[in-house]
């Protein structure tokens, strides 16, 4: 089903529109803030849709989709997908079972597709940029705006036509933000962003947009590293923890070294050491001396097999796509 209808929609999305597209991927929304700060918008609206995939009004969804298909047969076949997700679909409130009445099918292939397809009223409806420059991934979605006046009518513009949709931007995540040098900037994507002055002499006249891992991707990184090296594991062959650790750490600087990134990534592969190392103290029943187990660690030649994250970082620049290539002007 998506493999047909994803080309027909395709056609008419707009730019920018970056979540669950071809082509196109968080790195790319997130080269448009370097741009567009770097053009001096740094006026930003933060915000998130609630509820985004179950929220959607079916009966809201499916005119959307009528719009593009006009085959009976594949809308007969959409609607009783959503109406089979609907009599699955539940949660428990005071041990009974409450049905869903709105939403695209969660867990579906699809359920992105359909997504992106309602939301692309909102998407149109932004296309003049009459209000700022909006970056939309998916329910998240930001505002780069050149004032604070713009950036308030923006906001109430898009609280406005998230109404007229069904839906609503959650309150706790929803705010203006001024990214200036000192104040304490963004979050967007797993990334926190943020305005800083160049180090080096040549660029400390300059101020740009800059991004590391937010605090909440930092501590699901230690969890995750926590989790693998816990109790559990305790008598796991260490070259299997290592070769879990390893994988863990490949996949998460995969997407987090396209950034200002470098003293974070190297932070999260010291704690990889330092559990590992007091994984092996708790082997050795040396609990009060951890100490122990940092020198296996550090005296073995390549850290037991730990994979070193040095010298992968990217930084972004503007008038460049995020893997650090010059973009061509047209």
């Amino acid at each position: 089903m998506k493999i047909v209808l994803e080309p027909i929609f395709e056609a008419d999305m707009m730019g920018c529109s970056f979540g669950f597209r071809p082509r196109r991927s968080a790195h790319d929304a997130l080269q448009v803030l370097i741009g567009e700060s770097w053009q001096g918008r740094r006026w930003v609206v933060e915000t998130d849709i609630a509820n985004c995939f179950e929220a959607i009004p079916r009966s809201g969804l499916m005119q959307a989709i009528e719009e593009r298909v006009c085959d009976q047969a594949v809308l007969a076949l959409l609607l009783l997908a959503l109406l089979r997700s609907m009599l699955r679909a539940g949660v428990m409130e005071a041990g009974s079972l409450r049905r869903n009445v709105a939403g695209a099918p969660q867990g579906g292939v699809i359920s992105p597709l359909l997504c992106n397809v309602y939301l692309h009223r909102l998407d149109r409806a932004w296309e003049t940029r009459e209000h700022g420059v909006l970056v939309r991934y998916a329910g998240d979605a930001l505002v780069m705006c050149d004032t604070r006046e713009q950036a308030e009518a923006a906001l109430a513009r898009l609280s406005a036509l998230l109404a007229e949709l069904g839906l609503e931007p959650k309150a706790a995540k929803t705010r203006i933000v001024h990214l200036a040098e000192g104040d304490e900037g963004c979050d967007f994507l797993g990334f926190h962003h943020r305005l800083v002055r160049g180090r080096t002499p040549k660029s400390a006249h300059l101020a740009f947009l800059a991004r590391w891992p937010s605090r909440k991707a930092t501590q699901r990184a230690r969890d995750r590293i926590r989790e693998i090296t816990g109790r559990t594991w305790l008598w796991v062959p260490v070259e299997d923890i290592v070769k879990e650790l390893n994988l863990f750490l490949r996949g998460w600087a995969g997407y987090f070294r396209y950034g200002n990134s470098a003293r974070v990534l190297g932070q999260i592969r010291n704690y990889a050491l330092m559990r590992l190392a007091l994984m092996l103290s708790k082997r050795g029943n040396r609990r009060r001396a951890w100490g122990w187990g940092i020198r296996q660690v550090l005296l073995s030649p390549d850290h037991l097999g730990l994979i070193s994250l040095d010298g992968t970082v990217i930084p972004p620049r503007p008038f460049r796509d995020w893997r650090g290539r010059t973009e061509r002007r047209r």
